[in-house]
C-alpha cells in the first residue's frame, strides 16, 4: 500500500497539478494583437528602447503587460521578444537607452546604461484589434526624477 502512493504522488506533482494551473493560468495561443509604430523623443527616432503597454487596472482593464523592443524609431510586439496587446484603457510605459553609452559590464558584471530621460508614462484607448500607434515622448520627459546610475541591462 504504501509503494502505491509513491507511484501516484509523482504523477499527481508531476503531470497533473501542472496542466490544472496552466488551465487556470491561461495557457494557450493567445498572444494578443499586434500593435506596432514608431517611437520619438522630441520628434527624433528613439534608436534603442522598450515600450510596455499595462492594461490600466483602475479603469477596469485586467491582463497581462505587452511589450516590444524599440529599435531605430519602431517598435512591434509581435517581434521576437515582444508581447501582444490586450486593448482597451492602457497605460503605455517608454523607456530608452542613450545610445552614445558603451555598453560594458562594470566591475560587478552588470551593464550600467543611461537613460534618455527618466520612464515616460501617458495613458490611452487602444483598439481591440491588430493596428498601430505612433508615440511622441515630449521634451519636458526629462524633468521627471531619473534613478541613480541609470538603467541595468540584464
Amino acid at each position: 500500500m504504501f509503494r502505491a502512493r509513491i507511484i501516484r504522488r509523482p504523477i499527481f506533482f508531476g503531470i497533473v497539478l501542472p496542466l490544472v494551473c496552466c488551465f487556470l493560468a491561461g495557457c494557450g495561443d493567445d498572444k494578443g494583437h499586434r500593435l506596432s509604430g514608431k517611437v520619438t523623443f522630441k520628434g527624433q527616432p528613439i534608436v534603442k528602447g522598450k515600450i510596455y503597454f499595462i492594461p490600466d487596472s483602475k479603469a477596469g482593464n485586467k491582463g497581462p503587460t505587452g511589450f516590444a523592443d524599440i529599435r531605430d524609431g519602431a517598435y512591434d510586439t509581435s517581434s521576437n521578444g515582444g508581447r501582444g496587446i490586450l486593448g482597451g484603457p492602457t497605460i503605455v510605459r517608454i523607456e530608452a537607452v542613450d545610445p552614445s553609452q558603451s555598453e560594458k559590464p562594470n566591475k560587478a558584471g552588470e551593464t550600467v546604461l543611461k537613460t534618455l530621460f527618466p520612464a515616460y508614462e501617458t495613458k490611452t484607448d487602444l483598439p481591440k484589434s491588430d493596428s498601430t500607434k505612433d508615440f511622441d515622448v515630449p521634451a519636458d520627459a526629462t524633468k521627471g526624477s531619473q534613478p541613480k546610475g541609470g538603467a541595468i541591462a540584464p
